[in-house]
């Protein structure tokens, strides 16, 4: 398939699959008259790239995702590489929480302090 078939069935722009390609997450192989030609694996990796940054990962981190299906695997994240960037991921957003539950903390206080009252902690639902 060439490049608008794929990035129709992908969801997604040519802009983005040649980025794609730059990066060398997406090798574009070429037809005679200099077309790209892109498919299944090429549709599986690119899904798997997007589904990846929907969800908050770096485009960098997809890299060992998309590797481990130009492997032969079923899926991008049964590689051990794959593993070890959920891990680091999961990591991250530990933290992430932690400084927000600081945060929050910090403005219950407040709250509290200048008003008097425990902070609602939820929403009326009107």
């Amino acid at each position: 398939m060439r490049i608008g078939e794929l990035a129709d069935r992908a969801g997604t722009t040519t802009r983005s699959l040649r980025y794609y390609e730059e990066q060398g997450l997406l090798p574009a192989r070429r037809t005679a008259n200099g077309y790209r030609d892109y498919d299944e694996d090429d549709l599986r990796a690119v899904n798997e790239i997007r589904s990846l940054l929907a969800i908050g990962f770096a485009l960098e981190d997809t890299r060992p995702f998309v590797e481990c299906l130009r492997a032969g695997n079923p899926t991008g994240d049964v590689c051990p590489a794959s593993v070890a960037v959920y891990r680091r991921k999961l990591d991250e957003l530990d933290d992430c929480i932690a400084r927000l539950q600081a945060v929050r903390a910090q403005v219950a206080a407040a709250v509290e302090r200048t008003t008097g009252e425990e902070p609602c902690c939820k929403r009326s639902r009107t």
